[in-house]
Parts: C-alpha cells; structure tokens; sequence
C-alpha cells in the first residue's frame, strides 16, 4: 500500500515497497528484502513535480513505525 508524505517545498512523495505489485505476497517482502539485513526492505518514493526517485532501506513495518518527518529526513540524506 503506497503511502504519501509531503515535504516544506510542497513536493508530494509516495513511498512504496519494492516489488509491491506482485502477486503472492510472502515472495514480494523477499525480493524486497535488503540483502544481508534482517528486517530491512528496499522502498522507493516518488516525488511528484519531476524530481528523481529515491530508494530507501527501511525497517519492517515502515508503513506504520516511521513518522512523516523520519521518511522525509531518510529521503533528504539520499537527495
């Protein structure tokens, strides 16, 4: 399930988990799992306004344990 955020500047950003749009869900958190870390998946946030994409390495559960200020301060660094 995306998720929206929107920065200062007024750039919409929706954060999805990799893989998402697959059919069986338990393969999707594999393939999106970080290689290595327990726990960890690849997200990706698309701005809107024609900025480019970022992918993020997030905690399980990101949907629901990351404030909106935490995924837009893990999107900053990688900006």
């Amino acid at each position: 399930m995306p998720r929206e955020i929107t920065d200062t500047k007024g750039v919409t950003w929706t954060c999805v988990q990799a893989f998402s749009g697959l059919s069986d869900e338990s393969e999707n958190r594999a393939a999106a799992q970080v290689k290595g870390k327990d726990d960890v998946y690849w997200v990706v946030c698309t701005p809107s306004g024609g900025s480019q994409s970022v992918r993020l390495e997030l905690q399980g559960e990101w949907e629901k344990s990351y404030s909106d200020e935490a995924l837009l301060r893990e999107i900053e660094e990688l900006r």
